[in-house]
């Protein structure tokens, strides 16, 4: 159930299900990657007032039935911390779009460039043409972001994802598939950022690497 790159090549390898992975351009055949807002609802979150005086972010709504458990995502310095908050927010916004069963939701442009959005679109889609949603419980920890050239107006994000209690669900029958036996539920992600006249931090692109996590 890892994040993006094409399309999940694990999960075009599962017919039950797909690995909560998403994927990511640019990364090598190992990558994997993931995402999800009210289940069955394809209304786009409400706005929020913003920490940023020149942007108001949409409020990303996640149901109980699917946890994100973001640990530590935390840094002294402001500016990362900026960009650890709105990479948060994109993580959960391509899930939220999942559950939503709604690829196109506006959200999702917010936390994306154009490459980004077509990156996340597709991903999303492995889950949605399929009728599938995702349950369950997914630590989110380990969080780095690292500010690049002198103007910081780009950045690297890295996380790892623990998949070994989230699960894919088919709408229609109600069965529920996790990672094939023997798959190491850890998966690391690096994201490449830049930040938008607005001030928020968008995600170019996202790679991931099942079983990249520290011990």
């Amino acid at each position: 159930m890892a994040r993006r790159t094409p399309i999940i090549a694990a999960a075009l390898a599962v017919s039950a299900g797909l690995l909560l992975t998403a994927c990511g351009g640019g990364g090598d055949s190992s990558s994997d990657k993931i995402k999800g807002a009210d289940e069955g609802s394809s209304s786009p979150p409400a706005a929020s007032a913003s920490t940023s005086p020149d942007a108001t972010r949409p409020k990303i709504e996640i149901p109980k039935s699917f946890q994100l458990d973001f640990q530590g995502w935390t840094s002294s310095d402001s500016d990362e911390q900026a960009v650890l908050n709105d990479g948060k927010e994109q993580v959960k916004a391509g899930y939220a779009a999942i559950i939503a069963n709604d690829p196109e939701a506006d959200y999702l442009a917010f936390y994306d460039t154009d490459a980004g959005l077509s990156q996340d679109r597709n991903w999303i889609k492995t889950y949605t043409d399929k009728d599938l949603t995702v349950i369950g419980k997914a630590p989110v920890y380990d969080a780095k972001a690292t500010l690049l050239g002198s103007n910081k107006t780009r950045a690297m994000l890295s996380y790892c994802m623990d998949e070994s209690k989230a699960y894919s669900k088919n709408r229609k029958t109600g069965k529920t598939e996790g990672n094939p036996a023997g798959t190491d539920p850890e998966v690391f992600y690096t994201s490449t950022l830049q930040k938008s006249d607005k001030g928020v931090w968008q995600t170019v692109s996202v790679d991931s690497k099942r079983g990249g996590c520290a011990s």
